[in-house]
């Protein structure tokens, strides 16, 4: 259902002021803003050939953000598994405001370290991008889940044991 809603929205903001969607352009501008945080001139700029944010380091080209960069799709599917397991309304609300922010937060800084990363090591930028960071972001999902699971959803709104 929230894939469903997604993918509307997404079909639905590209007539809007934000490329090349809101979320995707929000999490590019943030990239960018944790990368000169860590001392590197950076710069983004839409891309002209698909829907994407092209994302530079030196004026050195070096990443493209894609609309499966800007972490909605992993935040929905955590919200999912969560509400597979719900708990009592204020804890289950709680902890799936928590973990889509962190999750996002995560995925920034994801993005930032491996735009240096592949800056610093252009040699690893394969086992970086196909890798390294995607476990990042899943661990922490995965580390999320096991969270809730083992002490948050101990017993249901319905008072069975899990």
């Amino acid at each position: 259902m929230f894939s469903i809603f997604y993918n509307t929205y997404l079909d639905l903001s590209v007539s809007q002021k934000y490329y090349p969607d809101f979320f995707t352009h929000l999490v590019a501008n943030q990239s960018e803003a944790v990368i000169e945080a860590f001392g590197y001139p950076a710069r983004i700029s839409p891309n002209p050939n698909e829907p994407s944010m092209n994302l530079y380091v030196n004026e050195l080209f070096l990443a493209r953000v894609v609309e499966g960069c800007n972490s909605i799709s992993i935040i929905i599917l955590f919200v999912s598994f969560v509400l597979a397991f719900v708990s009592k309304l204020k804890t289950t609300l709680l902890f799936l405001f928590a973990g889509a922010v962190i999750i996002y937060v995560m995925n920034v800084i994801r993005i930032a370290i491996l735009t240096i990363g592949i800056y610093e090591y252009p040699q690893h930028a394969e086992l970086l991008h196909s890798i390294v960071f995607p476990l990042i972001i899943y661990g922490t999902v995965f580390i999320l889940w096991i969270i809730w699971v083992r002490i948050f959803s101990k017993t249901s709104t319905y008072g069975n044991k899990i």
